[in-house]
């Protein structure tokens, strides 16, 4: 079996290459740096140190590598004779890789037409219907008509703590013994494929949301909050006791709202709960907070990991969520200045205000009482300086 994956980052290496490889797949992996695309053809293994109680290594072997810009027919012809195709690039290069995976599509059809599953293994809802999207609008309409008989889109969810990081190795890449992939099992073609350690379920939203509510939420309050007191990691973060006890208010919040809509049943939600703050007081690994908090627009988003479990919890409780409410007051308060978004957003503060950033990002308008109950925890967190 072949799989074609596009993206060779720790992700890429770390988590999705890794679980292909032990399922018996030939990895090809495609990108763009150049040293990392040699480096695994001339070796065509690499090193996965899971940082857990106890370091473990595992050797991802029987893999090689394609430049997408060098050696584009390459790659057109890796997917024409894939089993399976999977991304780890980030949201934003979706559209970029879109051509090259429609004109391997094109050259696939003209050969055979044996079932194909395309994956995007993002941190994004709805990535791999996002790509196909982008895909479809490369192919011809003979072509998308044959893929929409032949190749299955599916959507996922996957959660793998995958910190910045570097090593002597550059090939080498170091990962949190936790693992998710989640894979829905609607747009199947024939059989779904083999994948050691994937969890295929027939409805995918119940999954993200938990993912998206428990891990994502916590994650970025840990970082917010953190980030107001100059703590560097979110292991130094999660420590500090006020800060622990935010995080887990917050996630009893959002995970009110996943029993509520959902039906997880309560006891394995709050080992769910109990298990995430585990991995983010990991101390084998070192998460920057800079990096987890970065991008503060997208993350104050009406329908991402803050405002949704919170306006999702004042509408069917009929009350403020004061954890998650201080977590979206520590977001507000992110000014790194390396971070455009960062910048942005203190801009937008500084001449429309709190509501204002508020009204224009998350979409609420200055009635909600979510607003209130924000504006007084960043008045508190200036009085404070905490």
């Amino acid at each position: 079996m072949r799989a074609v994956h596009f993206g060779a980052g720790n992700i890429g290496r770390g988590f999705i290459g890794s679980l292909l490889a032990a399922s018996g797949y030939d990895v090809v992996f495609v990108d763009v740096n150049e040293q990392i695309v040699r480096l695994l053809k001339e070796r065509g293994e690499y090193r996965v140190i899971v940082a857990g109680e106890r370091r473990e290594e595992q050797w991802v072997r029987g893999v090689s590598a394609l430049n997408s810009q060098t050696e584009r027919e390459a790659v057109i012809e890796a997917i024409a004779d894939a089993d399976l195709v999977t991304t780890a690039v980030g949201p934003h290069i979706l559209p970029a890789i879109a051509p090259v995976i429609a004109a391997g599509l094109e050259r696939r059809f003209t050969v055979h037409q044996k079932p194909l599953h395309v994956i995007a293994c993002e941190n994004m809802i709805g990535g791999t219907e996002t790509l196909k999207m982008h895909v479809f609008a490369h192919l011809s309409t003979a072509g998308q008509q044959l893929a929409d008989e032949n190749v299955g889109f599916l959507n996922c969810a996957v959660d793998r703590i995958v910190p910045n990081q570097t090593n002597d190795d550059p090939l080498a890449v170091t990962v949190e013994p936790f693992f998710e992939w989640t894979i829905e099992t609607r747009n199947v073609i024939g059989t779904v494929p083999p994948i050691q350690g994937a969890h295929f379920v027939a409805d995918l939203e119940p999954y993200i949301e938990r993912k998206l509510f428990t891990v994502n939420t916590g994650h970025a309050l840990a970082a917010y909050l953190g980030y107001l007191r100059n703590y560097k990691t979110v292991q130094e973060a999660m420590n500090d006791e006020g800060i622990r006890l935010n995080v887990e208010q917050a996630l009893s919040e959002s995970g009110a709202v996943l029993l509520k809509k959902h039906g997880w049943h309560e006891e394995e939600h709050r080992s769910y709960i109990k298990t995430t703050i585990g991995r983010f007081t990991n101390p084998s690994l070192s998460d920057d907070i800079v990096r987890v908090a970065r991008s503060p627009i997208r993350k104050l988003g009406p329908n991402d990991r803050l405002i949704a479990p919170a306006t999702q919890y004042c509408t069917l409780f009929g009350s403020v969520p004061a954890g998650l409410a201080k977590g979206i007051a520590a977001l507000l308060r992110f000014d790194d200045a390396s971070d455009a978004e960062a910048a942005a957003l203190q801009q937008t503060i500084a001449h429309h205000g709190i509501e204002g950033a508020l009204r224009q990002y998350a979409g609420l308008e200055s009635a909600h009482p979510l607003v209130a109950a924000v504006r007084e925890e960043y008045g508190r967190m200036e009085k404070n300086k905490s």
